[in-house]
Formats: structure tokens, C-alpha cells, sequence
């Protein structure tokens, strides 16, 4: 990651951070959230919603990603929504603080998954 995210010359320092989270936890875009979309039905959901979620499971994470939408009742996975900026769940996360830099690439992507031996996914936060 270091290398993907070396930072500019005299710039702010890039920060690292590796977390294993002991249940499935939201890896959330911040206020880069535009909205969420129902996988279903199409309809926008409300992020009130998202956000008393997120609020009644900040502390111990989620049991299972299985969840009823507001927006027709129907039985779906938050993984599932259609998140306008990426939004994730994870057990392992690497986090970048002040990258310097855009979007990793697909192809960068793919090495990190490669060496991890798993597939990853990009969120990008805004705090």
C-alpha cells in the first residue's frame, strides 16, 4: 500500500491503519454519501435510515448483512444496495489516510486482492 500511496514530496504525511474487526463492520464513503438506491425496486432510501442503521450497530458490528428496505419491504442485503460513493462491510480493512493521489485503478486493485489472497473493495471516505 505504501507504494501505491507514497504521497508527494512535502506534503502531508500518508497514514496506514490495518483493523480486523471482530464482526462484520460498515466500511461508510462519510459525507461523500450522494444516496442509496434499492436493488429491488429502484427507489432512493432514505439516509436516515442508513443512518440509524449504522447507529444501532457501531458497537458490535452486524451479525448478517440481511435486511428489509423501507422503500417496499422487500428482503435484500445491505451489500446489495446501490451505495452513490462506494460503501462496503468488512472484517479487514486498510485505511489511507491522505493518499495524495485518485481512484486506485481495477488493475491496482486486483494486485492487492492478488497478495492478500482475497478480493477488495475501494471506499472513498470523507470525513
Amino acid at each position: 500500500m505504501e507504494d501505491l500511496a507514497p504521497g508527494l514530496p512535502g506534503g502531508v504525511n500518508v497514514e496506514i491503519d490495518v483493523t480486523w474487526h471482530d464482526a462484520l463492520t460498515v466500511v461508510d464513503c462519510g459525507q461523500n454519501l450522494q444516496k442509496i438506491g434499492c436493488p429491488q425496486c429502484g427507489a432512493l432510501i432514505d439516509t436516515e435510515w442508513w443512518a440509524d442503521l449504522l447507529e444501532a450497530h457501531c458497537d458490535d458490528g452486524f451479525a448478517t448483512l440481511a435486511v428489509v428496505v423501507p422503500c417496499c419491504g422487500a428482503a435484500t442485503s445491505l451489500d446489495a444496495l446501490e451505495y452513490d460513493w462506494p460503501c462496503g462491510f468488512a472484517r479487514f480493512e486498510i485505511a489511507i489516510w491522505n493518499p495524495e493521489r485518485a481512484w486506485f485503478s481495477d488493475e491496482e486493485l486486483t494486485a492487492v486482492g492478488d497478495a492478500l489472497g482475497h478480493p477488495v473493495q475501494q471506499v472513498r471516505a470523507h470525513i
